[in-house]
């Protein structure tokens, strides 16, 4: 059996286009809808910025919708492939993507875009444990979803029947994968950008992005 190494694990973004009243709603009562969707723009652009610079061999990015023009102008700036999501909800969409992947990889970690402290060296970190025999790899959030989740094997029942959104979603989640007998390990963790009041977390950080617009 050859040697598992970094080129075995696909980091595959999960993105919604910045379409203004769609985006980021929770914060438009703050920033207007168009403000909102140019948050969604910087956000993406970011995660995407720190994927690169993770140094992983297969970038993806998995858009809603995917023939959205700005998913356009990101696959010529990162040069990477632009997929389309597929499946009636977050979780079905997350498993196709990882089944998918996994078809191609020997370990696939799918991250959102809404978790601006997310470093390259916690995607390393992901991809390592991956390689040392973890059958999963999530980073939580303290909202109580969760950031980050790579596998090794995946199956249905992980992520079916689950209130995305809620404050449950890393706890049950956590939950499956133990009753599933998964090997699995928890990162630190972060914080996304969902609420009025991540607007001021996101301050201290000083975000910034090259294309905003």
């Amino acid at each position: 059996m050859h040697a598992f190494t970094a080129a075995d694990v696909a980091l595959l973004v999960f993105a919604r286009a910045p379409v203004p009243g769609r985006a980021k709603t929770r914060l438009i009562a703050r920033l207007g809808e168009w403000g909102a969707a140019r948050l969604q723009a910087r956000l993406t652009a970011r995660t995407l910025r720190t994927a690169r610079a993770a140094g992983f061999a297969a970038v993806e990015l998995h858009a809603t919708p995917g023939r959205h023009a700005f998913f356009t102008l990101c696959k010529r700036e990162f040069l990477l492939p632009v997929k389309s999501q597929t499946g009636k909800d977050l979780g079905e969409r997350m498993h196709r993507a990882l089944r998918d992947a996994l078809r191609r990889h020997r370990a696939a970690i799918v991250v959102g875009t809404d978790c601006p402290i997310l470093k390259p060296q916690d995607l390393r970190l992901a991809a390592r444990w991956l390689r040392g025999g973890c059958d999963a790899v999530i980073a939580p959030a303290e909202d109580g979803g969760y950031a980050l989740v790579g596998m090794r094997k995946v199956c249905a029942g992980i992520f079916s029947g689950i209130e995305w959104g809620g404050v449950n979603v890393y706890r049950e989640t956590a939950k499956r994968l133990d009753a599933a007998g998964y090997r699995w390990r928890a990162l630190r963790t972060v914080w996304d950008v969902d609420r009025p009041a991540d607007l001021d977390r996101l301050a201290t950080l000083r975000f910034r992005s090259r294309r905003s617009s």
